[in-house]
């Protein structure tokens, strides 16, 4: 199960920790880059959620970076922008 709570805001971001069982991340999301990803139809928390269904899909939580920017994940993954915009009503 994910669990995804808020940490901080900023003018241009938010801090995210999330709990996958045992093990914790801390995720950054760039509030322009939700704004490009979702054109804000869902939570901030809710594409920080989808995202880790995501990674989840593609590796196991032991090897997902335990702090990263949300951007970074098209580094590795390039179909996930395009999957995040098509999983989002």
């Amino acid at each position: 199960m994910i669990k995804v709570n808020k940490k901080s805001e900023e003018q241009d971001r938010w801090m995210f920790k999330v709990l996958i069982d045992d093990t914790d991340f801390e995720v950054e999301l760039e509030k322009d880059y939700w704004k490009k990803l979702t054109e804000e139809n869902i939570a901030p928390e809710d594409l920080v959620k989808k995202s880790f269904e995501f990674l989840l899909a593609r590796e196991p939580k032991e090897t997902i970076l335990h702090s990263f920017n949300l951007k970074v994940i098209s580094n590795y993954f390039p179909e996930y922008e395009k999957e995040m915009g098509s999983a989002i009503p």
